[in-house]
């Protein structure tokens, strides 16, 4: 098998996961881009339709530690494939359903299918590969993420107007059955850990080096949110607010040169990259907070921003699956939770920001939150973010 290799990655494999992460990014942030066309097939306000990707993320946030730890023991083949039959079932319903309860119940069981999924990928990712392999294995496995945003949620918002809401989230259904066939063909499967060998949530909790990786997943994700999900009324205040969607897709083309950077460097330099994520995360918000109207320093900002961005979730994943050993899916679990709390939180945060002070405050609400990650990151070096993947 190629993951037995020393040098050889098994491509097709980690393609699948990416192919995974895709569909489950999709799948929660479609909603934004039709909320005009459901809220006319579903007879509800476009605000209501909004609630369709809050309980996506809730569902996600409940189930993630709770379903991880309960399935320890299971292989990992036959829960990824449980796990990518939730979103064949909830977008199906979606597809279908003429009643907003139900489909507020669809989009709910996507989250939990979600929460599971993100606990798994990481881990399935590195036990294919050998040690010094682990980190770019585990960013061919993310690298769905930022293409599902730049190039996905465009795209299914132009198919949705133009052949409608429901046959999009019917095509993401077809999506997740032909990667069923996919991961069963092409995946090795794993054994769960051994019923003597589970380890409390409370245990994984206090190892070494995983409390530092979920603070800054909380600090770096929270900071991250406050600007991505308030970026239009930042962009008005510039007088770019009709160039949203081309700023969007500079910080998309970018983010997907950070991934491959992080792909490229990780398992060398795991330390020395997460530090220059935050540390050019921060310099683009001095540079947002000074552009004024400048639209190409705004350009500027962004596109630095992305890049930043791009690898911070194949950074800290590998830092939490190599610092939890064994227990890496409880890990990986509760990342998905901080990080599900760290995406609520930028939207409460940024909106009493903005409602209170407007976005003049945001860049030093981020500065504070990502020197607060920087100094973790640094205090962390045996454990948490150490210089190389082991």
């Amino acid at each position: 098998m190629k993951g037995t290799s020393q040098d050889r990655l098994p491509v097709a494999s980690l393609l699948a996961l990416a192919m995974a992460a895709f569909i489950t990014i999709l799948t929660e942030a479609l909603p934004a881009g039709l909320l005009p066309q459901m809220a006319q097939g579903l007879a509800v306000t476009e605000a209501w339709v909004g609630q369709t990707v809050t309980l996506y993320a809730i569902g996600s946030l409940v189930a993630a530690i709770p379903l991880t730890a309960a399935t320890q023991g299971m292989r990992r083949r036959p829960l990824l494939l449980a796990a990518i039959a939730g979103f064949v079932v909830a977008n199906t319903v979606t597809a279908l359903s003429t009643h907003f309860a139900l489909t507020l119940v669809a989009r709910f069981l996507a989250g939990v299918s979600a929460g599971l999924l993100w606990a798994l990928l990481a881990g399935y990712a590195a036990r294919m590969v050998p040690g010094h392999l682990k980190g770019r294995a585990i960013a061919i496995a993310m690298v769905g993420t930022p293409l599902a945003l730049s190039l996905g949620v465009p795209a299914g918002t132009v198919l949705g107007q133009w052949v409608g809401w429901r046959l999009c989230f019917g095509l993401m259904s077809v999506l997740a059955l032909a990667l069923m066939v996919w991961v069963r063909a092409r995946l090795p499967d794993f054994a769960g850990q051994a019923a003597g060998r589970h380890l409390p949530l409370r245990h994984v909790f206090t190892l070494a080096g995983v409390r530092p990786v979920l603070f800054v997943v909380l600090a770096f994700v929270l900071a991250h949110n406050i600007l991505y999900t308030y970026i239009a009324p930042f962009l008005a205040m510039a007088g770019m607010a009709a160039r949203t969607d081309l700023v969007l897709l500079v910080f998309g083309a970018t983010s997907v040169l950070g991934i491959w950077i992080t792909g490229v460097l990780i398992d060398r330099h795991l330390r020395a990259l997460t530090l220059a994520s935050i540390a050019l995360f921060a310099l683009s918000t001095l540079m947002l907070g000074v552009a004024g109207d400048a639209p190409t320093l705004v350009y500027a900002a962004v596109a630095v921003w992305g890049l930043a961005f791009g690898g911070a979730a194949t950074l800290l994943q590998t830092a939490i699956a190599q610092t939890a050993g064994e227990a890496a899916d409880v890990a990986q679990s509760m990342l998905v939770t901080a990080w599900n709390m760290a995406i609520a939180g930028g939207g409460i945060v940024g909106g009493l920001l903005l409602a209170r002070m407007g976005v003049a405050a945001f860049a030093p609400v981020l500065l504070v939150l990502l020197g607060a990650s920087l100094a973790v990151v640094w205090a962390a070096r045996r454990h948490g973010f150490p210089a190389v993947c082991r």
